[in-house]
């Protein structure tokens, strides 16, 4: 358990297990507990950082030092405070706000991205539409419902995760949805052309029934990531790590094993 003081936030992580190194990076619904279903596997054979994204968790900010564009320098500061040089990076959602940024700006520092149910950042007039779309449920329902982070038909189905979900969410009392909007501000953005010469590689991971970021949205992002390999998996909605944990580390795993160092 450490922290690392950086732009008005003092970022909280944890580390356990050897070996090369990989880091989740967290949604908007989540924080580090999120992945207590992917920690116990990966530390099998990695070393694991898990993070509390800027105010989730157990992550402070200061009032109006909330932006995603502080987020790939969040996670540097974490790599460096641990002296890791070179990083398979797993993001879920508003974490690949962190991810592909990092991987496009300090490619030397990321061995291989997973941008799972997330445009990374990526937005064209198109992607920005699904994105305004997402915004205005956010406004009207006060927030992220944790249920539309599921498939439809998983809360009934899996009552005692859909709960332990919205509990791992309800621990998020710093954050404030509103500033969700601003993953959309041009400072925040990257567009096709900033990605000339990507050369990183990238898996791209959509559920079927996926609402905040739908398949066709996702198939956008992959075709425009030079490289970039789509997976998608039938039956799952946004949050694929946590409704099927056993497929998303069996893939996520093997394509970190094909890249990682």
């Amino acid at each position: 358990m450490a922290t690392v003081e950086r732009e008005g936030a003092t970022i909280y992580y944890e580390r356990c297990g050897s070996g090369s190194a990989v880091v989740f990076a967290h949604g908007a619904g989540g924080n580090r507990l999120s992945w207590w279903q992917q920690v116990p596997h990966f530390a099998e054979r990695h070393s694991v950082i898990t993070l509390d994204q800027r105010s989730y968790g157990r992550s402070a900010c200061d009032a109006g030092a909330f932006h995603p564009s502080h987020f790939p320098g969040d996670l540097l500061a974490v790599l460096d405070a641990e002296e890791i040089e070179r990083a398979a990076l797993v993001c879920q959602s508003m974490g690949g706000w962190t991810g592909l940024p990092t991987a496009l700006r300090h490619s030397e520092r990321v061995s291989c991205l997973v941008l799972a149910s997330t445009p990374g950042g990526l937005l064209t007039p198109e992607l920005l539409k699904f994105m305004a779309e997402t915004g205005e449920r956010i406004r009207r329902d006060s927030g992220i419902d944790a249920n539309a982070a599921l498939a439809p038909d998983y809360p009934a189905r899996r009552p005692d995760m859909a709960f332990l979900y919205a509990g791992i969410s309800g621990l998020n009392t710093g954050a404030d949805p509103a500033n969700l909007a601003r993953m959309a501000e041009p400072e925040a953005r990257i567009t096709p052309d900033d990605l000339a010469g990507y050369e990183t590689p990238t898996l791209v991971l959509s559920g079927s029934h996926d609402l905040l970021f739908p398949p066709e949205s996702l198939r956008i992002v992959a075709s425009l990531i030079p490289g970039a390999e789509l997976v998608p998996v039938e039956g799952a909605g946004h949050s694929i790590y946590f409704e099927m944990p056993e497929l998303f580390n069996r893939v996520v795993g093997e394509f970190v094993a094909k890249h990682a160092s």
